[in-house]
């Protein structure tokens, strides 16, 4: 922190300024990029963002990469919502490959996509009442966040960075446990979420913290490229799975909140109301997957043998599945030449991946649009004139996430 004096015009009053580095190991920052801030008292006169601490190269590494071996670099993308963005990449892969999925994948897959927006968003409206100061919401809603990631450990075996599912579907079917544990999120969580509610959306510190806080119109998110919860917040109901639907989303019914303000009280219920909206998805879907019997019932992927590994007890026993399961590993395929742009629905908004090859065995060009890379450059402009205090809650409530923004 240092103090400077401003030159100013003759006969004026000379005015003390402070500049704050906010970042990047700052607890208040929600992941590891800065912003140093010229404040005036406690009110912030200019902000300026600086990203790229957790810069991985990732789109470079792609290059290098088989598109197998590609997943495990999206799950460090937006790290509370991984399976979204891993169902993204092999979305992608296939309409690449001209793939044609089941149904019974597409509603697996649509299952495990709104779980993890849920994950995400109680996450993030959880840690918006921590930095106002309510407790009591994070630690209650966290134990359904554990919940969903037990869900994602019968699924796949992991939880945080989960590699869930493959091209052409999941590696393996679901458990009846794994449907077990879904009916009982399914059966309990209504009820937290409208308890989780009741404690902030009419609570008189709440709102005073954030109504008015770190606004943006439309038109201004727009401009900027907002997409996701955000732009919704603001008045615009654009969203990827009603405009250009993926996984038979057309085939589900709900709605898209939006708000009108786009300050951090609309993004709050925004994301609220989503929640309830991917809970209907999610029962929708299940119906769906309780509809398939006998061998319909088994059916977990499509039939890709260039990019789906073989059974282990076949790859243990049969000379086939051995070298299939070497080719793939260590990607020995070469992919079709062509150039792809596919994009969902992401937690934090539109995430995109645009994928060009050459006709070898990895991408010759891969980029990720991320989200939050895209609104982040907005933050100077919504927290201008607004107090410190304030500066804090707006970045939660934009649901920055390091790890998105600096892939």
């Amino acid at each position: 922190m240092s103090d400077h004096h401003i030159k100013l015009p003759e006969g004026s009053i000379e005015k003390l300024t402070t500049t704050l580095n906010l970042g990047p190991t700052h607890p208040a920052t929600h992941g590891v990029f800065q912003n140093i801030l010229e404040l005036d008292g406690e009110r912030i006169i200019s902000a300026e963002q600086t990203i790229g601490y957790i810069h991985r190269a990732f789109e470079k590494i792609a290059e290098r990469r088989p598109l197998y071996q590609i997943t495990p670099l999206t799950d460090r993308l937006n790290y509370c919502s991984a399976p979204i963005n891993n169902m993204g990449w092999h979305i992608t892969c296939e309409k690449l490959l001209g793939v044609k999925i089941p149904k019974r994948v597409d509603y697996l897959r649509v299952i495990i996509m709104e779980l993890a927006r849920i994950a995400d968003h109680l996450i993030c409206n959880s840690i918006v009442g921590v930095d106002t100061g309510a407790f009591t919401g994070f630690l209650y809603v966290m134990q359904y966040r554990e919940l969903i990631y037990e869900i994602y450990e019968e699924v796949c075996g992991s939880r945080l960075t989960t590699n869930i599912g493959r091209i052409g579907g999941f590696e393996r079917n679901f458990t009846p446990t794994a449907f077990e544990k879904l009916e009982k999120f399914l059966r309990e969580y209504p009820k937290v979420l409208r308890e989780f509610e009741n404690l902030f959306t009419r609570n008189r510190i709440f709102m005073e913290r954030t109504i008015g806080c770190g606004p943006i119109t439309g038109e201004r998110a727009l401009n900027y490229g907002f997409t996701g919860p955000n732009l919704r917040a603001a008045g615009v109901d654009y969203d990827v799975r009603v405009h250009t639907p993926y996984s038979s989303y057309e085939e589900f019914e709900f709605d898209i909140p939006v708000g009108s303000t786009g300050d951090c009280y609309d993004r709050f219920l925004v994301r609220n109301q989503e929640m309830w909206q991917s809970l209907r998805i999610i029962e929708q879907a299940f119906r769906k997957v309780k509809e398939f019997k006998g061998k319909d019932a088994e059916i977990f992927h499509a039939e890709v043998p260039e990019y789906y590994l073989p059974e282990k007890k076949d790859v243990y026993t049969k000379m086939e599945a051995l070298i299939w399961h070497f080719k793939i590993i260590m990607g020995e395929i070469d992919m079709p030449a062509g150039e792809v742009y596919q994009s969902v629905e992401g937690a934090n908004g539109e995430l995109g991946f645009y994928l060009i090859t050459d006709g070898g065995r990895t991408p010759y060009r891969l980029h990720f649009r991320r989200p939050c890379f895209v609104y982040y450059q907005a933050y100077e402009e919504i927290s201008k004139g607004a107090m410190l205090s304030d500066a804090i809650i707006t970045l939660s409530s934009l649901n920055l996430i390091a790890g998105e923004m600096d892939a």
